[in-house]
């Protein structure tokens, strides 16, 4: 039994499933009073474009501040220690991507998906199928760190130690995702999303004040007393050839020093480049808002990372890395048993409920994402040429939605164990290889083409993938997903330092051997006038 389930009664974790079942009742009543205003695609996809920047910025932050961020950074906080951190640095970092570089144009430029902007003055199918492509892998990768860790929260939290136990688990957390999108949309979904956030980042600062209460309000005493245990799981993680932690890899090799960059670049160009963060930026009315959400979402994120390093260092000394690694959650459950040992049972079904319902808002705002993007980009765009109407469009979208629901439960049960911190971090390479790239050139280089595009779209996605399948991320150590053998030829379990690069050289590689034969002045011309001033956006938006 786990240290948890050890000091707890048998009728305790009925009182946390109650809670969460509190949280899903209420959460649904907000989904369904949403749903009644779905009246057309826009509605359904993007909110009806209703949400002021404030608020959208809470749902962004809410969107963004997932289970990795509360479960898998506070977890390799307290058992590598800065190294740990370094995913809050990367992470937080991003945003200024985001915000100086994509926010506005796009929503300017746009109207529902990312591949509305990379087809506006390229050609429409082969662009718009690759843009939909990379969006599906990108919502899948981050959907498979969210389902693993919502297998591990509750085998925390009922010592479900069966595999089939956790499996059930993550089950129907996917068909709760599923009904969320259904019944709700974007509306519901961004109402789920602000709901979470604040309840996310007021019970993070509620753990916050009372770890740094124990230790007198002084930081320094925290870290001293996690110092010494933090120093012997970073040296069995050496010793054992962890992937998750940046800086203690392999010794301190060249190879770490390599491993830290590539997840570097992932960390902090992978945010700009993820398809469910950028389609928020079409649920505002104005460019303005779209500023001022990325604005307040950047303050709330970083209040969050801020906390997860007193989290992180409090549950080292508090509760110690050696009995958060014999958890049934693993490194995952560090936050959990933080709460535990700060407030009991009670603050431990509250932060447990928190948790699940970011994992649910979460996977929610993945999942229409990923299926707005078939709906709108393949099936309307591509394969239909326009001639579709707008229910028909969303009944796709909602058939998506289930197939995309199913695989990412699949996805989960395959994931189940491992640090969601570190697959976020995969998805995140994805995305900067495969997205950010191609987003950038079409906004700021008049001659990219759609050779370009598709290069460095499906090279970016390709290399991505292939790389992490032979890398130590799934062959060759303690975390494997795929147990028997060893093939991990390439020594980075991240594979950013080359794929990102790599996207960029293609994309600029196929400009040139495409020629200048489909450029459309006029296009190009009309793009860059809206990406940089709005003129004629609105119009654009309302069709």
């Amino acid at each position: 039994m786990n240290t948890l389930a050890a000091a707890t009664t048998v009728g305790e974790p009925l009182a946390n499933i109650a809670i969460f079942a509190l949280f899903v009742a209420v959460t649904m009543v907000v989904v369904i009073r949403a749903s009644r205003n779905n009246a057309s695609a826009s509605d359904y996809f993007t909110g009806g474009r209703g949400f002021s920047g404030p608020q959208n910025g809470i749902a962004i932050a809410g969107d963004y501040l997932s289970a990795a961020s509360f479960l898998g950074i506070a977890g390799a906080i307290a058992v590598y220690g800065y190294d740990g951190f370094l995913y809050s640095i990367g992470f937080l970092v991003a945003w200024l991507v985001a915000l100086l570089l994509v926010a506005e144009m796009l929503r300017n430029t746009g109207k529902f998906t990312m591949a509305d902007v990379l087809s506006f003055r390229l050609k429409e199918g082969p662009v718009r199928t690759a843009a939909a492509l990379t969006t599906l892998t990108v919502s899948l990768f981050y959907l498979l760190a969210q389902m693993a860790g919502a297998g591990g929260l509750v085998a925390l939290l009922l010592d479900v130690s069966s595999k089939t136990g956790q499996s059930v688990v993550i089950a129907a957390v996917g068909v709760l995702m599923i009904v969320y999108v259904l019944v709700g949309g974007m509306k519901g979904t961004t109402w789920v999303q602000i709901i979470k956030a604040v309840l996310l980042i007021a019970g993070a600062g509620l753990m916050t004040v009372m770890v740094l209460s124990k230790f007198g309000f002084n930081l320094s005493d925290i870290l001293g007393s996690a110092q010494e245990s933090v120093s012997a799981a970073k040296a069995k993680a050496v010793a054992a050839r962890d992937v998750l932690a940046p800086g203690a890899q392999y010794g301190g090799s060249g190879t770490s020093k390599l491993n830290f960059v590539s997840l570097g670049l992932a960390l902090v160009l992978g945010t700009a480049g993820l398809p469910h963060v950028l389609m928020r930026f079409y649920t505002v009315p104005t460019a303005k808002e779209a500023r001022r959400s990325v604005v307040w979402a950047i303050g709330l994120i970083g209040a969050f990372y801020l906390f997860t390093l007193v989290l992180g260092y409090g549950a080292a000394a508090i509760v110690g890395p050696d009995k958060i690694l014999a958890a049934a959650g693993g490194q995952n459950s560090a936050a959990p048993l933080l709460a535990f040992e700060l407030g009991g049972v009670v603050l431990l079904g509250i932060i447990s409920a928190v948790a699940f319902a970011t994992i649910l808002a979460v996977v929610a705002g993945l999942t229409i994402t990923a299926s707005a993007s078939f709906a709108h980009d393949i099936y309307a765009s591509v394969i239909k040429k326009g001639n579709v109407d707008e229910d028909k469009q969303v009944r796709v979208s909602r058939i998506t939605a289930v197939v995309i629901g199913i695989l990412a439960i699949g996805l989960g049960i395959l994931a189940n164990g491992q640090n969601i911190a570190f697959l976020v971090a995969l998805a995140f390479a994805v995305a900067a290889a495969a997205n950010l790239p191609t987003i950038l050139y079409s906004l700021f280089w008049k001659r990219f083409n759609t050779t370009g595009a598709l290069w460095s779209m499906y090279g970016g996605l390709l290399s991505t993938i292939v790389l992490i399948v032979f890398s130590p991320a799934v062959s060759g150590s303690k975390t494997s997903m795929i147990t028997g053998s060893d093939f991990a030829w390439f020594p980075l379990s991240n594979p950013g330092i080359v794929s990102i690069p790599l996207a960029f050289a293609l994309g600029v590689v196929g400009t040139f051997v495409g020629g200048r034969g489909g450029s459309d002045l006029a296009k190009d011309a009309e793009m860059e006038v809206r990406a940089l001033t709005g003129v004629g956006a609105e119009k654009a938006i309302s069709h």
